[in-house]
């Protein structure tokens, strides 16, 4: 189980990057149409001034189970763990057990 302050982080960066992502794309914009050297620094440290955690690669993929970030499958929005053990139990239609 992941500690609950990193879920919160992550949520936070969630909330961020929703609040921020039409003002971030505004300005990435303005920046491609400007010819002025001057205006173009401007709207870059305006674009500095925007928090970090407000960019959505700053997102970690996390199991809805138990918020583990490693070993994550997209597919089933599980960690291997929890992966593991829905598939022994025959909770994952479609998933056996391979052997060879």
């Amino acid at each position: 189980m992941a500690k609950k302050s990193m879920i919160q982080r992550e949520i936070k960066r969630k909330e961020l990057a929703l609040k921020y992502c039409d003002k971030r794309q505004d300005i990435k914009n303005s920046i491609k149409i400007s010819t002025n050297f001057e205006a173009n620094i401007k709207l870059q440290q305006t674009l500095q001034k925007i928090p970090r955690n407000s960019l959505s690669c700053r997102k970690r993929n996390r199991c809805w189970m138990t918020g583990r970030s490693r070993g994550f499958y997209r597919d089933f929005g599980l960690s291997r763990h929890v992966l593991r053990e829905m598939a022994h139990s025959c909770l994952l239609p479609g998933i056996k057990k391979s052997s060879w």
